[in-house]
């Protein structure tokens, strides 16, 4: 009786440990990192100065889906978690002024982005 219980002790410990390495295996493989980049960066007006409250659009190309952002005070914006399978198009607007329109590629691996889209086009013109 005493020889039954202590295999099933460790049939049971064997169990244990095996579930444990498949599922510490799943959560994150050796040289896999995270799945997602952060683009951020500054918008400034046709003299570099930095520009508050513009808007920052980001299209993500696969759905079409637009996210804004304003720029803080200093200038600055950033958008975090986003796919590093998915393309993107991203530029700012404010008072009549946009940038050009800047690429993020998921061919590009880089996790980070940083950006300075200047706002030196008027809007609707060429």
């Amino acid at each position: 009786m005493n020889l039954r219980r202590t295999l099933g002790m460790i049939g049971m410990i064997v169990m244990v440990t095996l579930a444990a390495t498949f599922l510490f295996a799943q959560g994150n493989p050796k040289g896999k990192e995270s799945q997602l980049r952060t683009v951020r960066g500054t918008v400034v007006d046709s003299t570099e100065t930095p520009s508050d409250t513009a808007v920052v659009y980001l299209k993500n190309s696969r759905t079409q889906d637009i996210t804004t952002h304003l720029s803080d005070s200093d200038g600055t914006f950033r958008f975090s978690g986003l796919d590093l399978n998915v393309d993107y198009e991203i530029h700012a607007e404010k008072d009549g002024w946009t940038s050009a329109t800047r690429s993020i590629s998921n061919f590009d691996t880089r996790k980070e982005f940083v950006l300075t889209l200047k706002l030196d086009h008027k809007k609707g013109g060429k």
